[in-house]
């Protein structure tokens, strides 16, 4: 059981890694290419399916210069094939040479398939002070 843990830990940080670098194709990885997978990105409605997920990664990669995110995880819980982690996402980003600064409550669900971890389902709530 510890080594499914450590396992959706790696798949976490390789979600954030991805985000961080701003990397596509390291996102697609980590994703679930299903059409059932949900994006809630903090103030926004519900994406579905990962035609609809990749886009909007694409369009955030598209309009950030830089961008750092510190996690503070809350809890990691893995039953069979289904695990989340909930974590408070602290991001820093450039935009237009404005620097922005939030944080987010977020859960990231993932689905082991094949062996593998992938996210299936991301949803981030703007934290206000």
């Amino acid at each position: 059981m510890k080594s499914q843990h450590n396992a959706v830990v790696a798949a976490n940080k390789a979600f954030y890694r991805a985000f961080e670098k701003r990397n596509f194709e390291r996102m697609e990885a980590v994703w679930s290419q299903g059409s059932d997978c949900l994006c809630a990105h903090p103030g926004r409605l519900p994406l579905k399916g990962w035609p609809e997920i990749g886009d909007s990664w694409q369009k955030i990669f598209r309009n950030i210069d830089y961008i750092e995110i510190e996690t503070d995880v809350i809890s990691v819980q893995v039953s069979g094939d289904i695990a989340y982690v909930v974590l408070v996402e602290k991001v820093m980003q450039v935009v237009k040479r404005r620097r922005i600064e939030a944080e987010s409550l977020a859960t990231n669900v993932f689905e082991c398939m094949g062996g593998q971890w992938y996210l299936v389902h991301h949803h981030g709530s703007p934290l206000v002070s």
